[in-house]
């Protein structure tokens, strides 16, 4: 072979190598993130991805660098992200957070601390998402940013359901799902899938009729009288409609086979203008008794991997997507704030009037337990629920058994 075509043949050869790493480094398998123009956000997909891809550029081109948005599913977002915090190097400089895991992460060492790299708390985030980010929460330290200002909301059909007042409290829902029902569509539609689905759509009942799962000193006290009310009461409700899996929840309110489910914003809105009606989740049993937080605060965070070789860029990175600028510019792909300057402008609430709902629902959220077991909790938890509402075991059961399940996990 002549010097010409051995020459070619190295080329050829150090080529197809090139190209072949380069196939891999895309790979969410086996990245390893080492170049100091690239960041690489683990993002949950959907909405969230769409909003940073669309904001992301002047960052880009503002710091000479390249983002990289990895999107996965809610559960396989967190397999992955404890996956890549073992490794030397991450794949990861940035996380989206679902924040009842964050004590899960701050325990098994996955997330850098905001405050010590230099980050200083910005007062103009909605105070229930700002303290999310924070270890102990709600006082110690920043870890996390709050970039999506999910809170669970009431979402209905405002052509079956006509009047609002009805859904102040879980009594007078009971009755207008009944009625809904016999006239032929689907009352009250649920998420009966096991674990975070059922758990996410039973706890606010569970909340209003005065039960928990854990109290003020963090004793495990799901066994109780008011978790069986609250349980009875979801199971009747239960049968007013159907269990629905997201997406067909979502069609069903919005295209009225279905009257009313509980849901996070993201869901339910199409440019700026909700296509179903939006009220506050009741806190009363019924219109007599007394009111309690029931809201469910479910924002999404960003946090720095302990991992990350580019911390620096990556915190640079988070202030930016979470900015009051760049939250303004996502409005229009869907982005929900978590800043009070943006909830109270006025030309922002004449183009996006349901905010007044998002913003009241988080001022008046309650978190869900701050465990390091949480994601093993609704394991549990939701699985006994399922059970329950597919009448394969009775209400006191699901409630004996889910107690003993949970008090294994937690060592009590």
């Amino acid at each position: 072979m002549g010097k010409a075509k051995v020459v070619a043949s190295i080329l050829l050869t150090l080529l197809m190598s090139l190209c072949l790493n380069g196939c891999v480094a895309t790979s969410k398998d086996a990245v390893t993130n080492n170049d100091k123009n690239t960041i690489t956000i683990a993002a949950r997909s959907g909405s969230h991805s769409d909003v940073i891809n669309a904001v992301i550029s002047d960052f880009e081109t503002e710091n000479n660098c390249t983002v990289n948005v990895i999107s996965f599913g809610s559960d396989e977002l967190h397999n992955e992200i404890l996956k890549d915090a073992s490794h030397d190097s991450a794949t990861f400089d940035l996380v989206m957070i679902d924040d009842p895991l964050m004590p899960e992460y701050i325990e098994k060492n996955i997330l850098q601390n905001l405050t010590q790299l230099g980050y200083s708390d910005d007062e103009d985030f909605v105070e229930k998402s700002r303290l999310l980010g924070k270890d102990p929460y709600p006082l110690g330290a920043t870890y996390a940013l709050p970039f999506s200002g999910n809170v669970q909301l009431i979402f209905f059909n405002q052509d079956i359901i006509t009047d609002a007042s009805a859904l102040n409290n879980w009594e007078s829902i009971l009755l207008s799902c009944q009625e809904v029902k016999a006239n032929g569509n689907s009352g009250y539609v649920i998420r009966g899938q096991s674990g975070n689905p059922i758990v996410s759509d039973f706890l606010p009942i569970l909340w209003a009729f005065g039960g928990d799962l854990f109290d003020e000193n963090n004793r495990l006290v799901l066994d109780s009288y008011e978790s069986r009310e609250a349980l009875e009461f979801y199971c009747e409700l239960y049968k007013s409609g159907e269990n629905y899996d997201k997406d067909k929840l979502v069609d069903a309110i919005t295209s009225g086979t279905a009257g009313i489910a509980l849901g996070w914003p993201s869901w339910f809105l199409t440019g700026n203008t909700p296509t179903v009606g939006i009220a506050q989740i009741p806190g009363m049993k019924t219109a007599s008794s007394q009111t309690l937080p029931t809201g469910e605060i479910g924002n999404w965070l960003l946090g720095i991997t302990n991992n990350s070789q580019n911390q620096d860029l990556a915190l640079r990175l988070a202030v930016y997507l979470t900015s009051t600028d760049v939250q303004r510019k996502a409005l229009d792909y869907g982005g929900i704030p978590t800043r009070k300057s943006i909830f109270r402008d006025p030309e922002v609430l004449s183009k996006y009037p349901y905010f007044e709902q998002i913003y009241s629902g988080t001022n008046n959220s309650r978190v869900r337990p701050r465990t390091t077991k949480w994601s093993r909790i609704e394991e549990v938890f939701g699985a006994e629920l399922v059970k329950c509402i597919n009448e394969e075991q009775s209400v006191d059961d699901t409630i004996t058994n889910s107690q003993k399940a949970i008090m294994a996990l937690t060592g009590e």
